[in-house]
């Protein structure tokens, strides 16, 4: 019986799988309804981005329109809570942009301007939050002669096999960034090409300003042996078949998108938090006495800065910031 269901790389299993048109991402419960990130663990989050939106305006010279582009909006959440944490000055003056593949949500605030693209010729702050884990990527395996071949696969069911070896662009991005060739059969590595390209051209779009990723990352010293594409669905981690039915990601070799974009800074989320002023910090036990509602409030959101800056959790996160002057 001859198996009609082909055999693909991971990209573009991956794109049809998340972005094309029953995917996974354009479900009306949008990411949210699946996992968790620091948009939704906590309103801090959004406050630490307006914060690092208000110094990019001052770094600017607070120029009479200053953009905001949430790239991987989700359903919007991010931009709508940055757009309500802002001074009312700054909001007569930002103007905010959502990019999503998806369709715009109903209710979204009708200042946000939704696009499938960033804008292009901007001044301001580029703000990507767990964009480049969800850009699609090939898979390579060392066979038995430690050469490395891209891994197919059958999307109905994630089933794989080994393909031709890997060759041409993808094979100079594996020998400069997650070398493989000569390793045991069975190692792997996720060839971040596309996401180098993602983050530059998103970059680009700014003509001055702040353009940030936040991610899983690694960086070349401490490649996995074995990668790290996995599934989410309904805030499970499942094996990841490329058929829609769940998220498909993997952790992004942050430093090969600093240099495709001429440089950049990398951070822990928890060192980005801190320098924004969000420590987890408990309140004094006097505020207690002397104001209790307020200490129970400061009390809950220092639990909550706590969490974002978690070490071992969210805290864990990449950030990688690109200045452009």
């Amino acid at each position: 019986m001859t198996d009609i269901d082909p055999w693909t790389g991971w990209r573009h299993a991956t794109e049809q799988a998340l972005y094309g048109p029953e995917g996974f991402y354009r479900r009306p419960e949008g990411p949210a309804g699946h996992f968790r990130t620091s948009v939704h663990a906590s309103p801090l989050f959004a406050r630490a981005v307006a914060a690092l939106l208000a110094r990019t305006d001052a770094d600017l010279g607070h120029p009479a329109e200053l953009a905001l582009v949430d790239v991987g909006a989700g359903r919007g959440e991010l931009t709508a809570a940055v757009l309500a944490a802002v001074p009312e000055e700054l909001a007569a003056r930002l103007r905010p942009y959502a990019v999503e593949k998806a369709d715009r949500p109903a209710g979204l605030d009708p200042r946000v301007t939704w696009t499938d693209a960033p804008p292009q010729g901007v001044r301001g702050l580029l703000f990507a939050n767990e964009w480049l884990d969800n850009v699609p990527l090939d898979l390579a395996e060392a066979d038995p002669d430690g050469i490395p071949r891209q891994v197919l696969v059958r999307p109905r069911d994630g089933a794989e096999r080994l393909g031709d070896p890997v060759d041409g662009d993808d094979a100079e991005w594996l020998a400069r960034w997650w070398p493989l060739a000569g390793s045991p059969a069975g190692t792997r590595a996720e060839i971040g090409r596309p996401r180098d390209t993602a983050w530059a051209a998103a970059v680009s779009c700014l003509t001055a300003g702040l353009a940030v990723a936040v991610d899983y990352a690694h960086v070349r010293e401490t490649r996995p042996p074995y990668g790290t594409l996995t599934g989410f669905r309904d805030g499970r981690e499942v094996q990841p078949v490329p058929d829609g039915s769940c998220d498909i990601t993997a952790h992004v070799a942050l430093d090969a998108c600093a240099a495709a974009a001429d440089g950049g800074t990398l951070t822990t989320q928890r060192e980005a938090l801190h320098a924004l002023g969000l420590t987890g910090r408990r309140p004094p036990l006097t505020l207690a006495s002397t104001d209790p509602t307020a200490y129970v409030r400061a009390l809950a959101g220092a639990s909550d800065a706590a969490e974002l800056t978690d070490p071992v959790g969210l805290g864990a996160f990449g950030w990688l910031t690109s200045r452009r002057t």
